[in-house]
């Protein structure tokens, strides 16, 4: 009796807690396939106190997307590396790039609160240009 498992990559964990028969099984891969993967280094399982391979969630996806790189595009193991390596560089570089945009725009905040002659209120805009108006002010006289 075979038992019907799915992941959901968008769910998928890093944990590495799965062993390497249930990852293959899951992947749909003999288990010395993994082994290979993890040599060629495709793909970078956990290692357990006695020295046994842990996978993630994370990681099976990856192995079926290897799988279907190889066999559906016809991509070398080698173009597969190099595809995965890629991809991991884009992610960081686009991590990244999200964290510079944040700084940035705190940034450009915090110079509009240093500029504001008036603090951070929000409700006050600072002139470009001085004014040329003529403000006439007389203390009350007391009553």
């Amino acid at each position: 009796m075979h038992e019907e498992i799915s992941i959901s990559v968008e769910q998928t964990s890093d944990a590495k807690v799965l062993i390497i028969s249930v990852a293959a099984r899951l992947a749909g891969m003999h288990p010395q396939t993994l082994r290979q993967y993890d040599r060629l280094g495709l793909v970078q399982p956990g290692r357990a106190g006695g020295g046994g391979r842990r996978y993630s969630e994370r990681d099976v996806a990856l192995l079926r997307e290897v799988q279907k790189l190889s066999q559906e595009e016809g991509v070398n193991l080698a173009g597969i590396k190099r595809i995965i390596g890629l991809e991991q560089l884009v992610g960081d570089l686009q991590q990244r790039l999200a964290e510079l945009e944040h700084e940035l725009a705190e940034a450009y905040s915090r110079i509009a609160q240093l500029e504001s002659p008036y603090g951070s209120r929000g409700d006050l805009v600072r002139q470009e240009r001085p004014s040329t108006a003529l403000v006439v002010w007389r203390p009350r006289r007391a009553p």
